[in-house]
């Protein structure tokens, strides 16, 4: 079984404790299915991998696909829960959030995930020098997330195509229609003394 039932809700987990080893982390926030954390981990045995989707039938289909890899583990929550108060300080090496609800009507907006709130959490969760990669099919959005990530000092632009990663369900949809691929990654600087 690989779906993480936590002991409690308002307590960190306890990664090596979860995961039997430890080993860099990396996260997928809205993991989905599962496809895109699990081929992922296969590449990559020597790292632990978490996925966090909140919808009941997506962590059932990551749980069947993951049961194999002693690597992987998926948890049930909602990702904005689970950033901000699941992660120990500096425990995450990666998070990877591929192509988050665009909410695209303007009156929609607020319910987007990539807030000031979300990237200070992100930021505490990031190891030093720790990565954020974000992708989305939303020229809008992406333009957002730039801003905000622009006017926050504790993170950087790094390259967001620098490392040989598999395509998510979405991407692979996204494709296949022609749409262009909007990518980020921020890495966690930590502050100048």
């Amino acid at each position: 079984m690989v779906e993480l039932m936590p002991q409690s809700y308002v307590a960190r987990l306890d990664l090596e404790k979860v995961f039997g080893r430890t080993a860099p982390l990396h996260v997928d926030l809205g993991c989905g299915d599962g496809s895109f954390l699990c081929a992922l981990a296969e590449r990559h045995p020597a790292k632990n991998f978490l996925g966090i989707e909140r919808m009941s039938g997506r962590v059932a289909k990551a749980c069947r696909r993951a049961c194999t890899l002693a690597n992987v583990r998926v948890l049930h929550l909602e990702i904005s829960y689970a950033s901000r108060y699941f992660f120990p300080e500096s425990s995450v090496a990666v998070f990877y959030l591929l192509f988050p609800d665009p909410w695209p009507k303007r009156r929609h907006h607020r319910r987007r995930i990539v807030t000031a709130d979300f990237l200070d959490a992100i930021h505490t969760a990031l190891a030093e020098e720790g990565l954020l990669r974000i992708a989305t099919d939303q020229l809008d959005y992406f333009r957002q997330i730039m801003l905000l990530s622009g006017s926050n000092s504790r993170f950087t632009l790094a390259k967001a195509d620098d490392v040989d990663v598999p395509f998510s369900k979405f991407e692979r949809k996204f494709r296949e229609a022609g749409a262009p691929i909007y990518r980020l990654a921020l890495r966690k600087t930590s502050p100048v003394t």
